[in-house]
């Protein structure tokens, strides 16, 4: 049985860790703007609502504070894609509605995932927040497999490539256009979607 003392400790740490995830998301858009190498502690306080000091209370550092900020970004990413899975009646169907919502998150979050792969690459030298990347990493190849392999399963036939090789297809292929989009390309957004489909298409 849950004692009180069991029980309001559960509530303790519910509240700090639902308050580090509301403060990871508030700075968000300061790490996004600036980068992890021109963004630590003080810049994100003085950049946003967030006082130095209650940073410092819920994340040991800079890392923490982006790791938590990030994997909170990807996650609910990857969830975006669960509904298609689950209800998409035929190959087409699904390659169409895939292709619609990495099309908007590249137009409307751009500076978020450009911040990804800063953190993607500042993992090679720094080691601080790599195992969070690695989750993510995992968690989003998790995310492509489910479609390229829903896709198989609607269109009758195996998919063509493994986990491994379809993420890096998808991942690729996301990065280049949003590398596009960034130095202004305005019609990466629609490239994206139309070449989107066509690997889905392709993927069995």
């Amino acid at each position: 049985m849950t004692t009180t003392t069991q029980r309001a400790e559960r509530a303790r740490v519910d509240k700090f860790s639902l308050r580090r995830t509301m403060l990871a998301q508030s700075a968000l858009t300061t790490l996004a703007e600036r980068g992890f190498a021109g963004t630590g502690m003080r810049e994100i306080a003085q950049h946003s609502t967030l006082s130095h000091g209650s940073l410092h209370y819920y994340f040991a550092d800079k890392d923490d504070l982006i790791a938590e900020a990030v994997w909170g970004f990807k996650s609910a990413c990857a969830r975006r894609y669960d509904e298609v899975v689950a209800t998409a009646a035929s190959g087409a169907e699904l390659q169409a509605r895939v292709a619609v919502i990495m099309s908007t998150t590249l137009r409307n979050e751009a500076a978020l995932h450009r911040l990804w792969y800063d953190l993607r690459n500042q993992a090679l030298f720094e080691r601080g927040f790599s195992d969070t990347i690695v989750r993510i990493d995992e968690l989003l190849q998790g995310m492509v497999w489910s479609i390229v392999r829903r896709h198989g399963e609607l269109e009758g036939r195996p998919p063509r490539f493994d986990a491994g090789v379809a993420y890096a297809l998808i991942d690729g292929l996301f990065q280049n256009e949003l590398i596009r989009f960034l130095r202004g390309d305005l019609d990466a957004p629609e490239r994206l979607r139309r070449e989107c489909a066509a690997l889905l298409s392709f993927s069995c």
